[in-house]
């Protein structure tokens, strides 16, 4: 009879610990949903990759740097190969040597908010 009780307590606890971390995982997804922040330096531009690490920027062409992040609106790493030949609306910081190094590919929501830099 102890047998049976101490398998319902641990089935049942890991049925709490499911909910609970399918919980969590939906409350950070939400949470997730909103403006994220950018660095006060970023700048807005349309951007086009042509072919990996060339891309182009306001129609002007431009390049990434080695090791250059692009995260969609999910905030989620993108590859640039997989981008080839699609206009995103993106925010976009450069590293010192002037290439494109920080790249966030914009919702409707915030590309429709104006930057800091841009009021």
């Amino acid at each position: 009879m102890n047998r049976c009780n101490a398998i319902f307590s641990r089935t049942t606890t890991r049925r709490l610990a499911l909910t609970v971390a399918l919980l969590g995982l939906s409350a950070g997804a939400s949470a997730q949903m909103g403006v994220r922040p950018f660095p006060p330096d970023a700048q807005r531009g349309a951007m086009v990759v042509v072919a990996p690490p060339i891309i182009q920027l306001g129609g002007k062409p431009d390049r990434l740097s080695p090791g250059a992040r692009i995260r969609g609106v999910n905030n989620m790493l993108l590859m640039s190969g997989a981008l080839i030949g699609q206009t995103l609306v993106v925010n976009y910081v450069r590293n010192p040597t002037g290439e494109v190094h920080e790249v966030w590919v914009l919702s409707q929501a915030e590309a429709a908010l104006k930057l800091p830099t841009q009021q």
